[in-house]
């Protein structure tokens, strides 16, 4: 009979790699509770004029919110970015926030160049 003997490389990307059913279901949860506040804030809080006069500004910062922590969910425990390495995490967040930033550059600009360039 041959004798398997098991080293820590064999398990070192076993032990986290996959989610516990509890951990899943957890995450499930949250994402659900999360899209049900966004669903109530969409169907009922912003049509009755809840929020005030900026309801505008304070219903998409909601959207924004609610829906980048979902994406964190979804990034960090489906796609399992929450076990990597930290070099790995922090140059993917740092892209993820130049994008961000540039795009909202991209939206400054547009509106300025709306408001100033003559209409023909």
């Amino acid at each position: 009979m041959s004798q398997h003997t098991h080293s820590t490389e064999d398990h070192s990307h076993d032990e986290h790699a996959s989610m516990s059913v509890g951990k899943i279901w957890k995450v499930f949860g949250i994402l659900l509770l999360i899209t049900v506040i966004e669903f109530i804030v969409a169907l009922w809080v912003k049509p009755k004029g809840y929020l005030g006069s900026h309801e505008i500004l304070i219903g998409n910062t909601i959207y924004i919110v609610l829906t980048l922590v979902k994406a964190f969910y979804i990034v960090a425990y489906f796609m399992h970015l929450k076990y990597e390495k930290l070099g790995l995490q922090l140059s993917l967040s740092i892209s993820f926030i130049f994008i961000i930033y540039f795009i909202v550059l991209m939206f400054i600009e547009g509106g300025y160049l709306n408001l100033q360039m003559p209409s023909h």
